[in-house]
């Protein structure tokens, strides 16, 4: 068995684990057993549990990433805050480990997520950075409305998400059936709060335009933010 695939052996079964029975409870020797390998082998991999862990935090939070950057790839309108809030929020809704990272569930992640907070500030801090630069560069192509300073725009974005994120689990019973409604009200609220008009006709055509003018720069930001992941991740192995 290659090594690379020895290790995505190993942390698929570590997350089904950690959703299964939560952070206090998985043990090396089950994610061992249910990978298939020897317990030396998973620490030929990864010092540590938590290690272990973080990397399965890491590689879940890339995914997404890296399908944002394929949206934005293939449709500059992704780089839009809305779009790419709509994005986000189907991700989220299909990713069990999402779910418990943007909704700090205790019972999954007990204290790892105080562990992932002190592990990956860099990391997190980096992407606070590239969503500013992101509206900045929106800003610079009049697609971002820019009355307002652009970190409250940044906070007012993330606190948008967030409670979106949230509502799934405080309000499963108040909200739309439809995941798509849910997505679509998202992005309603974020448009309405940031961007600038474009709905229809010549607006909608200069939109589009401006997009695939501030695409290359937003989309090389996150390409360097997947970089970094990446070598995080790296830095979490043993070798």
């Amino acid at each position: 068995m290659e090594q690379a695939e020895r290790g995505e052996r190993i942390l698929a079964a570590a997350g089904e684990l950690l959703l299964a029975w939560g952070y206090r409870r998985v043990t090396i020797d089950e994610i061992a057993r249910r990978a298939k390998v020897g317990k030396g082998t998973v620490y030929l991999h990864w010092r540590t549990k938590d290690a272990l862990l973080l990397a399965v935090l890491l590689r879940n939070k890339a995914r997404s990433q890296r399908r944002e950057l394929e949206r934005m790839r293939a449709d500059p309108l992704e780089v839009l805050p809305s779009r790419m809030m709509c994005g986000h929020y189907r991700d989220f809704l299909e990713d069990p480990v999402l779910r418990a990272i943007y909704t700090d569930d205790s019972d999954i992640l007990g204290r790892l997520n105080d562990i992932a907070k002190k592990e990956l500030a860099g990391l997190m801090a980096e992407g606070e950075r590239v969503l500013c630069r992101h509206l900045e560069v929106l800003r610079e192509h009049g697609l971002v409305r820019d009355d307002t300073d652009v970190t409250h725009q940044r906070y007012a974005l993330m606190a948008m998400a967030t409670g979106f994120f949230m509502a799934e689990a405080l309000f499963f019973d108040r909200a739309p059936d439809a995941p798509e409604v849910r997505a679509d009200i998202l992005a309603h609220t974020v448009r309405s709060a940031l961007e600038t008009p474009a709905d229809s006709g010549p607006l909608a055509d200069r939109a589009r335009a401006a997009a695939a003018a501030a695409a290359p720069e937003i989309i090389a930001l996150y390409e360097r933010l997947d970089e970094l992941s990446a070598q995080e991740m790296h830095r979490q192995l043993r070798q």
